[in-house]
């Protein structure tokens, strides 16, 4: 079944709100094998000019994977997951995320076409803080498999 292509222009407002904690940044840093010591040591990430630990750059997949789960998950939508493949993410950072932000999403779908029997799902997050400080857009493009 493709995918509905009116689903393209939705938004969905953010449901809950991620904090981010020094523990949630340190494991993430140790899943990818990153030992950069602004990531850890908050000395280290005041000396750079940082309130508090940062996070790699990669961190927001973690917040931003639940927004992604509950819109591929609607089926209204035809998204069959078994065929579904992560075709590319992109971060664009306004700001670099800081243990201690409290994040909320609002997620967007900017496109749904097909293209070579496969159908794409474009998807863009708007990541800030609960105060409204845009820390970081998040692009995503799902590709569902044609049978």
């Amino acid at each position: 079944m493709p995918l509905d292509p009116s689903f393209a222009g939705r938004s969905y407002p953010p449901t809950t709100t991620y904090e981010v904690s020094r523990a949630k940044i340190a494991e993430f840093a140790d899943a990818i094998g990153d030992d950069n010591p602004l990531y850890r040591d908050p000395e280290a990430a005041k000396a750079a000019g940082h309130p508090d630990v940062i996070a790699p750059p990669t961190f927001l997949t973690v917040v931003n994977l639940a927004s992604i789960n509950s819109i591929v998950a609607d089926p209204e939508l035809g998204l069959d997951y078994s065929r579904m493949v992560h075709g590319d993410q992109r971060f664009t950072h306004h700001r670099p995320v800081r243990a201690g932000d409290e994040l909320r999403l609002t997620t967007h779908i900017d496109e749904v076409f097909a293209r070579a029997g496969n159908d794409f799902l474009v998807m863009r997050a708007d990541v800030e803080t609960t105060a409204g400080e845009p820390v970081c857009t998040t692009r995503a493009q799902l590709v569902v498999r044609g049978e």
